[in-house]
């Protein structure tokens, strides 16, 4: 009997996806709500779908394992969203840095093109994962390649900053709603 050999996956780090859905809500929460009778429904439902497109969009995952690495959706969300890659571990050649608009750093994990592919031979490192750490010693270790000095594409200040103020509006808006009458 033999046995799969394990697949590490790594989320996107909750700090980051509950973030990124708290500011959602703070900012689409209020407008059904506020807006004329007539199109309150409509927005109730637009709002609802773009909650379950954030939810999805969230929920982008890397799994690492014995053969290589692969970046996606998962299954309920992966037929609408159809981003995604994956690469064996013997075509990652390099990462290469590039400076962000906003001075941050991100990494392109590089390829050995195969013969006839006309896929790129770029990809974008996730930088948004949790257990950021041990995925980067899980890449180094199966590409040989030296993560030394990588981070985190945003430190997480920020989006510790973002989730108070996120917080701070959906209190706000808690507390307008059942103090103003309607």
């Amino acid at each position: 009997m033999s046995t799969k050999p394990p697949c590490h996956h790594y989320p996107m780090a909750p700090l980051i996806r509950f973030t990124l859905l708290g500011l959602y809500l703070a900012l689409v929460l209020p407008l059904p709500l506020l807006a004329p009778e007539p199109l309150r429904q409509p927005l109730l439902l637009a709002s609802i779908t773009g909650l379950v497109l954030v939810v999805a969009i969230t929920s982008e995952r890397v799994e690492l394992d014995a053969q290589g690495m692969r970046v996606g959706h998962p299954p309920w969300c992966a037929w609408l969203l159809r981003r995604g890659w994956q690469l064996p571990w013997s075509r990652i050649t390099a990462l290469t840095p590039v400076t962000t608009s906003q001075g941050g750093r991100v990494y392109y994990v590089r390829s050995a093109a195969k013969e006839g592919d006309r896929s790129p031979d770029a990809w974008l490192l996730p930088q948004r994962v949790s257990r950021f750490d041990d995925f980067l010693a899980r890449f180094t270790r199966a590409t040989g390649l030296d993560t030394d000095g990588i981070g985190r594409i945003s430190p997480p200040w920020t989006y510790q900053l973002l989730a108070l103020l996120s917080g701070l509006l959906l209190a706000g808006e808690l507390l307008a709603l059942i103090l103003v009458p309607a």
